[in-house]
C-alpha cells in the first residue's frame, strides 16, 4: 500500500446518552465520514488521500471533529454539508477553511 499524502481521521465516537459533553457521532460523525469518503471518491482522490474514522479527538462539544494530517488542522463543527469546501479548499487547493478551525489554547 502506498503512502497516502493526507490523511483525514473524522470522529465517530459515542458517549453514553445523557453525558453533557457531547459525541461525535450524536453530532453526524459517521454521515460525514461517508460524505468526505464519497467526496474523495467522486474527485478521484483515493488513495492520495485517506479518510478513516477514529475515535475521541476531544473538543467532544463542538463535534464533529475533523483532523487533516500531516497538516495538523483541526476542524469541529463539521457537518456534511461543510465536505466540499474541506475537499475543495483545503485537500485540493491547499487553503485552510477558516469558519470551521477548532480554537486551540497555546
Amino acid at each position: 500500500m502506498a503512502k497516502p499524502k493526507k490523511h483525514i481521521f473524522v470522529c465517530t465516537h459515542e458517549r453514553p446518552a445523557g453525558d453533557m459533553r457531547g459525541s461525535c457521532k450524536k453530532a453526524g460523525g459517521a454521515r460525514v465520514l461517508d460524505a468526505l469518503r464519497g467526496e474523495l471518491f467522486n474527485r478521484d482522490l483515493m488513495p492520495d488521500i485517506k479518510a478513516t474514522k477514529s475515535g475521541c479527538l476531544g473538543g467532544c462539544e463542538s463535534g464533529t471533529i475533523v483532523v487533516v494530517y500531516p497538516d495538523n488542522v483541526w476542524y469541529h463543527q463539521v457537518q456534511v454539508e461543510d465536505i466540499e469546501d474541506i475537499v475543495e479548499d483545503h485537500i485540493i487547493d491547499g487553503d485552510v477553511v477558516e469558519r470551521l478551525l477548532m480554537p486551540m489554547g497555546d
